[in-house]
């Protein structure tokens, strides 16, 4: 696997930075009710997807990672986004996974296959730096994948922003 994190490939799909072409998809992706169920803020306007694709793409210039266009090899359709983001969490610096999918998409492994390469290249490539999720509390479906990593809840739920949140982390709980 190589260390360059700009496209990553995996058995059934491509990993590849996003891009300022990848506005329609991301809106068809972010916006969708379906996939902001447990999103309580509900689904973000055009404008803001846009504005969420350019913090994405700022993070790619800054940090040399970030969320990824998660893209089926076979048919080059984007079917979601996901991957890596600096994050500080109670003053430790981390890695947050992020994936969502198109509904269409769901329940067909995606979302793990996508997540254990980033996990790989982050053990890899960034050791010292943790890997954790956050989902909402009601989230299963995304903590059911959380599981399936290897991760583990990682004590009490917290507040961001207001709203109940379980964080996750590769096998050891973090102490928040």
């Amino acid at each position: 696997m190589t260390s360059n994190p700009g496209e990553i490939r995996t058995d059934r799909l491509l990993l590849r930075r996003v891009r300022p072409g990848d506005l329609r998809a991301a809106v068809a992706v972010m916006s969708d009710p379906e996939t902001n169920l447990f999103n309580p803020y509900g689904p973000p306007t055009p404008e803001a997807t846009g504005a969420v694709l350019e913090e994405w793409l700022a993070d790619w210039e800054k940090d040399g990672i970030g969320y990824w266009a998660v893209v089926l090899s076979e048919s080059e359709e984007v079917i979601g986004f996901g991957g890596l983001r600096h994050k500080v969490l109670d003053g430790e610096e981390a890695f947050n996974l992020f994936y969502r999918f198109r509904p269409e998409h769901w329940g067909r492994g995606y979302a793990p296959e996508m997540a254990r390469a980033a996990i790989a290249w982050a053990n890899r490539e960034r050791p010292s730096r943790p890997v954790i999720i956050q989902t909402d509390v009601a989230n299963e479906p995304s903590q059911r994948v959380a599981e399936k990593l290897g991760f583990a809840h990682a004590g009490e739920p917290v507040l961001i922003d207001g709203h109940p949140i379980l964080l996750w982390r590769q096998g050891v709980p973090m102490t928040t």
